[in-house]
């Protein structure tokens, strides 16, 4: 009834004729349901096919990001295309490159799986899995050509989105301010995005209040409404497997309710078929669009009487792709505790230069990186006619300054490892970071920095840290046996080694992938055993080193690999020298000397998904003292070993030593599964006393090593097994490391 009652108006409307001035004005409603509502694009589709235009938009959540996309002057075509290129799921985390952290960050990111806000020493957690600040960078992109338009009735087709206020449960027109902030507010998913502030209220999704806004669309001057409802329908017990999908169905109680009232008031109403997805189903989005295409297909009869017979309705003025603009003047509003010379640091803002978007991505991720911002929303607002754009920030400064962080870890040389760490932020400074870890386990460990970070101009750094292992030594691996006579008939030692080390330095840093430091250093360096010694018939504390360290060091590295533990592309370079001008002599045998290592590596994709990475590695010492505690010791498999520690495979922890080396490694990875790898290696190396001035390092190489592993990336950090062999002593080892590394 409601379908003839529909056309017999058309044609009361029409008059017979189908002209602009007489036909209804046409309103679209979209609804929100996840990544189902990228069946809109193909519900738009037809109806660019059929030469309907649309006078009204009005949306939620997904509905609104997709509508206000397509107000903005997005054809359905250019909205699949973005669409089906964009990864959602990488998106949504707020995945940052590294290449936008400090050295300092990038060390903190990659350590801890765990991280919650803990000011006043009182445990609480993020207002959402995730901030957004990705999406956000993204639909700020796509809506620049908008970007001076405040009133959303003056967008190419007249769009507003709703969202709900967190505070009282209402819901919260949107039809003017920022278009890529208001459709952000509104799909804020709640406890995976964090709420939104606009206008001093908090907002999250839209479809909390209201995911079918037809009756603000009526009530604008809509006077036939096509709705697409791509929300979700109740499910049995057996599909309600996780908290999340338990707190979807809870939510989808109202919103079907709802529906029982709104479809009939919708004049076509298109339900497409997506009840086999889920919310978070991007990567079935090709089946997501089809399926839209298929259910607005099924409503044609209803749609062709709103077509325009020769498609003059549908003329629209394409979207200026802007490609570089020039950044006239920053302004910045929020920033209460970081200084706007801060904010232009980070963002590496240079009034005399060309930018494009990758630029100021660059930019953005280097505050975000920072973690001082909950939020960073920004407006290129055009200055005039000659590509000139004013940058208006809108900081929301992060209120957490405590922050508790966890970890966990396994490997063969550590054994295993409990991290908790509590970090300050703002301490004496407004940009300093206070960092305590306690790594609790076989081996109790810590690790104590202060870091005031200066951006680009000379920062400020201490570092504190005990560590201690203990690992079986072969003696005929250590050469100075002086004292160990009566140690004889023993093959092996298990040797305790313990270090403490304090630093002070300053650094500078270049492009966030640069950077030079020098500093001052104490080191106090014990190796002990308490082996049991048949010859003697008693156990006894035998002391091979002990010893107080004072010197100095200088370092410079560059990192541009885009992931630490499993790199496709980038360079990674690390040179350090130390000079130790003072010992405490336990053993009478120490005269000033100096190290000198360094590392280079490289990562390159020739194929996807296979990855081929090539290092290489060197040290030597300088100076005649005759202690080895300091000498380079190779073996076993891992990463951030202390002082002089290197991983070679086909070989145990520590089992080659000598105070000069040189290495290089082979790796080909292949991606077998997403985040799943499959690693195989060869390593080969020289470790031999003055192995620069023998002339020996150009020889053929003494050692060589061999391995395959299975690595699997995970939140708390890399799972790998790693199986080695060596054909020199025809051994083979078993390495396993479950975490990150610290």
């Amino acid at each position: 009834m409601r379908k003839y009652l529909f056309i017999l108006s058309l044609l009361i409307s029409f008059g017979a004729i189908c002209q602009e001035e007489d036909r209804p004005k046409v309103g679209l409603v979209l609804s929100g349901g996840g990544a189902k509502g990228l069946a809109h694009i193909g519900v738009l589709k037809t109806l660019e096919e059929q030469g309907i235009k649309i006078d009204y938009i009005g949306g939620t959540s997904m509905g609104a990001i997709i509508g206000g996309l397509y107000a903005s002057g997005y054809s359905a075509s250019e909205l699949d295309s973005i669409f089906r290129t964009t990864q959602f799921d990488i998106l949504i985390q707020d995945n940052l490159p590294r290449r936008a952290k400090t050295f300092y960050e990038k060390e903190d990111s990659e350590k801890y799986a765990i991280t919650l806000p803990f000011d006043n020493f009182d445990i609480s957690f993020p207002s959402g899995l995730f901030k957004g600040q990705n999406i956000y960078n993204l639909l700020s992109r796509l809506t620049i050509h908008v970007s001076d338009v405040e009133d959303f009735s003056e967008l190419p087709i007249p769009f507003f989105c709703i969202a709900a206020n967190v505070e009282t449960g209402d819901e919260v027109i949107l039809d003017s301010g920022s278009l890529a902030k208001a459709i952000s507010a509104s799909g804020a998913i709640p406890t995976l995005l964090s709420p939104i502030k606009i206008d001093g209220q908090l907002l999250t999704d839209g479809g909390v209040a209201n995911n079918y806004p037809i009756e603000e669309l009526r009530r604008r001057g809509a006077e036939v409404i096509i709705g697409v409802d791509v929300q979700d329908s109740l499910v049995k017990r057996d599909k309600l497997r996780s908290v999340f999908e338990i707190m979807s169905q809870i939510s989808n109680f109202r919103t079907i309710n709802d529906m029982k009232e709104k479809a009939p008031k919708t004049d076509i109403y298109i339900k497409p078929n997506v009840n086999s997805f889920s919310v978070m189903a991007f990567d079935k989005g090709k089946a997501i669009i089809d399926s839209g295409a298929v259910a607005a297909n099924n409503m044609l009869e209803e749609l062709k009487l709103l077509s325009d017979p020769d498609g003059s309705l549908l003329i629209r003025k394409p979207v200026t792709k802007i490609d570089s603009f020039n950044i006239s003047a920053l302004s910045v509003e929020g920033n209460n505790t970081y200084p706007r010379a801060y904010v232009q640091g980070k963002l590496k803002l240079d009034y005399e230069e060309t930018y494009n978007f990758e630029d100021l991505n660059i930019g953005i991720n280097n505050l975000s990186a920072t973690g001082n911002f909950e939020r960073i929303n920004y407006q290129l607002i055009p200055e005039d006619e000659n590509g000139n754009y004013i940058l208006a920030m809108q900081i929301e400064e992060s209120e957490n300054k405590m922050l508790l962080r966890l970890g966990l870890h396994y490997d063969e040389l550590y054994k295993s490892g409990a991290l908790v760490n509590l970090t300050r932020k703002s301490l004496l400074f407004t940009n300093d970071v206070a960092s305590l870890d306690l790594i609790v386990g076989d081996n109790l460990r810590y690790n104590f920095n202060y870091y005031l970070d200066k951006g680009f101009y000379w920062s400020f750094g201490i570092n504190s840290r005990y560590n201690t292992f203990d690992k079986g030594l072969l003696l005929d691996g250590i050469r100075d046996t002086e004292g160990l006579s009566e140690f004889q008939d023993i093959r092996e030692l298990e040797v305790t080694v313990r270090d403490f080390t304090n630093q002070i330095y300053v650094e500078s840093l270049f492009q966030q992938v640069f950077s030079i430091g020098v500093g001052l250093e104490h080191k106090y360096l014990k190796y002990s055993s308490n082996t049991f010694n048949d010859a003697i018939n008693q156990s006894q504390e035998l002391v091979l080193a002990n010893d107080h360290y004072a010197g100095a060091f200088g370092y410079v590295k560059f990192d541009s690999y885009d992931n630490k533990y499993f790199p496709t592309k980038g360079v990674r370079f690390d040179g350090d020298f130390h000079i130790y001008l003072y010992s405490s002599d336990y053993n009478n045998d120490f005269s000033e000397f100096s190290i000198a290592k360094g590392s280079l590596g490289y990562a390159i994709q020739p194929f996807p998904k296979f990855t081929t990475r090539i290092s290489t590695g060197t040290g030597f010492k300088i100076g005649n003292d005759e202690s080895q505690v300091l000498d380079f010791f190779l073996g076993g498999y891992g990463n951030d070993f202390i002082n002089n520690f290197k991983p070679f495979l086909g070989y145990d922890f520590l089992s080659l030593s000598a105070d000069s080396y040189i290495k290089a490694q082979l790796e080909f990875d292949y991606e077998l599964f997403r985040k799943n790898h499959i690693i195989a290696s060869a390593n080969i190396a020289n470790v031999e006393d003055n192995l620069y001035t023998t002339g020996n390092w150009l020889s053929m190489p003494d050692y060589n090593g061999y391995g395959i592993g299975y690595g699997i990336e995970t939140f708390m950090g890399p799972l790998e097994a790693k199986y080695s062999y060596s054909p020199e002593t025809k051994e083979s080892y078993w390495f396993f490391s479950l975490g990150f590394w610290f």
